[in-house]
């Protein structure tokens, strides 16, 4: 199973950006699919993740109005729409899939998201 991550960059605070995590060996909506992050200095967190049966999200409080997790079934990922960025959002993306919401076995190799205020 391989997870690519893509779509970090720098944006001013306020701005947008989308992640996407493309999957192989693995099917999206098969698995439990999670965002998370790591800032400098800090332990790696949860950020939000989809249901493999219906699609259910869950977001942590932090991102929770501003973030939206999807996923392309056809494309077989799983994308991070981050609105009203803010520079406590700057971490490293990862993404991750999981065969049960505490279990994630697979993870991505991260992008960098770096929000200026």
């Amino acid at each position: 199973v391989q997870l690519q991550a893509s779509g970090g960059g720098l944006v001013q605070a306020g701005g947008s950006l989308r992640l996407s995590c493309a999957a192989s060996g693995r099917t999206v909506s098969s698995y439990v699919m999670g965002w998370f992050r790591q800032a400098p200095g800090k332990e790696r967190e949860f950020v939000a993740r989809i249901a493999w049966r219906g699609g259910s999200t869950y977001y942590a409080d932090s991102v929770k109005g501003r973030f939206t997790i999807s996923r392309d079934n056809a494309e077989n990922a799983v994308y991070l729409q981050m609105n009203s960025l803010k520079p406590e959002d700057t971490a490293v993306y990862y993404c991750a899939t999981g065969i049960t919401y505490s279990l994630y076995d697979y993870w991505g190799q991260g992008t960098l998201v770096t929000v200026s205020s």
